[in-house]
């Protein structure tokens, strides 16, 4: 177990400093001040990890059976959409605090995007996989496994987390190479990356090993669900607003004088 724990934590590790060198290139050729991102990113990695660890507190709808701060904070489960909401407050609070008011969310989401592709890694090495599956590319993981009765019996399983590694890179490189040019109202970056992920999150959830709880979503699903109507209104108002023209606009074929 030590050895896998390592494992997971080597990939975290990695995809923080992958996260940190993406952000600080993009953030020198925005012009954005050194001090101030460096405090942003501060604050992020401050609020992911208080927001990963706390994120087992509210497990349950019954507050009697959700576990104490302390034990939470211990030995709960560590759940990544509560890293985020966490490092995405703890960024809000960091440039409050300082008086930093340009908005940082374009920095942070190829970053974001490509680290946790990194991150994934460890997880998809050390974590049970998803639901059985009899599609071709279902994979076995040891039975030594925890909480996998997949694995126990030796079924065919979605690799979820192959899944999501392969939409962070997508995303990274649709952000970096492709979205970057085209979307250059400040914040929109974020908002396209956040909205793109939560939708992800919510259909991949159908191949995870989650527990259902309600009309057979998981505890994530349920989250995200306001989360997708929030995003979806909001790309509704900055469609509307033309910050996304960009993305439509087609190229006027030049005309040869003859």
């Amino acid at each position: 177990m030590g050895l896998g724990i390592g494992v997971h934590g080597l990939f975290v590790g990695l995809g923080v400093l992958v996260a940190a060198i993406v952000f600080a290139c993009e953030a020198r050729r925005r012009g954005a001040p050194a001090e101030q991102s460096l405090i942003a990113v501060a604050g992020a990695l401050v609020g992911g990890a208080i927001g990963m660890r706390l994120s087992g507190w509210i497990e349950h709808l019954n507050p009697a059976l959700n576990p104490s701060l302390t034990e939470a904070w211990m030995f709960g489960s560590r759940s990544i959409i509560g890293g985020l909401l966490g490092a995405y407050a703890g960024v809000l609070v960091a440039k409050r605090l300082i008086g930093y008011h340009a908005k940082t969310g374009d920095l942070f989401a190829p970053a974001v995007a490509l680290g946790m592709a990194v991150g994934r890694i460890g997880c998809h090495l050390t974590e049970a996989p998803g639901r059985p599956t009899s599609l071709p590319w279902g994979i076995h993981a040891p039975a030594s496994r925890p909480d996998c009765p997949g694995c126990l019996a030796g079924v065919a399983m979605h690799p979820s987390f192959l899944y999501e590694i392969a939409f962070q890179l997508a995303a990274f490189a649709v952000l970096w190479w492709w979205l970057r040019p085209r979307v250059t109202r400040p914040g929109e970056l974020f908002v396209l990356y956040v909205s793109a992920y939560a939708v992800f999150r919510f259909l991949v959830e159908f191949t995870r090993a989650n527990e259902t709880v309600w009309l057979n979503l998981t505890r994530p699903q349920w989250v995200l669900l306001p989360g997708m109507t929030l995003a979806a209104w909001r790309l509704w108002r900055g469609y509307r607003a033309g910050y996304y023209e960009g993305l439509f606009r087609r190229r006027v074929p030049e005309v040869v004088a003859v």
